[in-house]
């Protein structure tokens, strides 16, 4: 900080060097000037004598001359003695006010600067380039505590209320799995109970247990679970060995939305506010209305924007509604209104209500957006109306958009089907 210092002073210094020169050379500009003067008039007294002498003037003409620029040299001569450096004359009483002048200006600057340092600046930190953040955000990573660490850190909450015979289930039904620790059907239960409870240590070794007995068969799901159950049993840490956990969900699933939410909060945790960023973003964008992790998001997401350096977020529509409470419902169909209005049309009118419905929704899921249900509503409705070339070129489109997704192109598959569409 030293170094910082001195090279900020050094800085205003050549700044305000031209300011302060000008203030203080003016005795020096004056000095300079009564000296040029006299030059000047003694060369006149010269030029003089030879027009005397050349026979130009006369006598009487050559003395006058020689009068006047003499007493001017008087004069000039008398100025550059007020202005001299020896004494105390009317130059030496000009600078002082100089002086003061250039001493506030240079205490303006100095003072002004540290002032807007310390209410911008980062007193205290050095210089924190965009690589010496991302060492320190990894070596925070790989220094960061264990589960066991962070679980013992968590105070002691007491268990979530429950039913008298609930727990005694629970309770028989650890003494059980206790006694067959093979049984996946009763760890799995066990896990689902405890974490019902809120003993999320005692769940997430229910659930490594089940991952365990499943071998490779366990799901993204199960690791999922388990990530849950480790984040929560650590207070809301993501620890390493949960980190672990989601990478083995990620390499089942790349979608799943509980690890993406995790593998943000981590980066958040452990100093990559851009990274958690884009991961939240992206994951907000991708997810349906009700979504459990919509709402932490929507919560935090302002906040880690403006760490990762982005001053102009706007929520995403669906994030907004989680954070009022809401669930928006994706895309509305029709009302009971609307189907007793419909039911009192004539067949002409009853047509030209279903397909601006059809249309209004279309319209919605290719601006922005919807669940594959959604998808494959359109498409079914499209088959009604008989309207199987533009149902082709919906589902020709939504193939695309559900292309890395397959659970969800399954459900718009069902609704092309239903249209008459070859889906193979």
């Amino acid at each position: 900080m030293t170094t910082f210092w001195i090279v900020t002073a050094l800085a205003v210094l050549a700044v305000s060097a031209p300011l302060l020169l000008a203030l203080l050379r003016g005795r020096a500009e004056i000095a300079g000037a009564e000296a040029f003067d006299l030059k000047v008039y003694r060369d006149q007294l010269s030029e003089i004598d030879r027009d005397r002498a050349r026979g130009t003037i006369g006598e009487a003409e050559a003395e006058r001359l020689r009068t006047e620029v003499s007493r001017r040299i008087l004069a000039a001569d008398s100025r550059a003695h007020q202005t001299g450096t020896s004494g105390v004359g009317p130059a030496t009483a000009r600078s002082g006010p100089r002086r003061i002048a250039a001493g506030l200006v240079l205490l303006a600057l100095l003072g002004g600067s540290y002032a807007l340092y310390m209410r911008l600046g980062a007193p205290g930190y050095g210089d924190l380039s965009l690589g010496t953040r991302i060492e320190a955000a990894e070596e925070l990573r790989a220094s960061r505590p264990s589960q066991a660490e962070a679980e013992a850190a968590v105070p002691g909450q007491p268990l979530a209320d429950a039913p008298e015979e609930y727990a005694q289930l629970v309770t028989r039904l650890r003494e059980a799995v206790a006694a067959r620790p093979d049984d996946l059907q009763g760890q799995a239960l066990l896990a689902r109970s405890e974490a019902a409870l809120g003993n999320f240590p005692a769940a997430s070794a229910a659930q490594r247990r089940v991952i365990a007995l499943r071998g490779e068969k366990a799901s993204a799901s199960d690791y999922a679970d388990l990530a849950d159950m480790l984040v929560l049993a650590a207070g809301g840490y993501v620890s390493p060995e949960a980190e672990k956990v989601l990478d083995e969900v990620m390499q089942r699933d790349p979608h799943n939305g509980v690890a993406r939410y995790y593998g943000g909060l981590m980066m958040a945790q452990t100093g990559r506010p851009d990274s958690a960023f884009r991961i939240w973003d992206t994951l907000l964008r991708d997810s349906e209305p009700g979504a459990p992790w919509l709402p932490a998001i929507a919560e935090q997401i302002p906040e880690l924007a403006l760490r990762a350096g982005i001053n102009d977020y706007t929520l995403p529509e669906i994030a907004s509604a989680a954070l009022r409470g809401e669930t928006p419902p994706a895309l509305p169909g029709p009302s009971t209104e609307d189907m007793q209005a419909a039911s009192e049309m004539s067949d002409t009118d009853r047509q030209a209500m279903i397909e601006g419905m059809v249309d209004n929704l279309s319209e919605r899921l290719a601006s922005q957006g919807g669940s594959p249900e959604e998808w494959a509503r359109l498409l079914t409705a499209l088959g009604v109306l008989g309207q199987t070339d533009r149902a082709a070129a919906i589902w020709t489109e939504a193939q695309q958009v559900f292309a890395t997704r397959p659970e969800a192109l399954d459900t718009v598959r069902a609704g092309a089907a239903r249209a008459g569409l070859a889906t193979d």
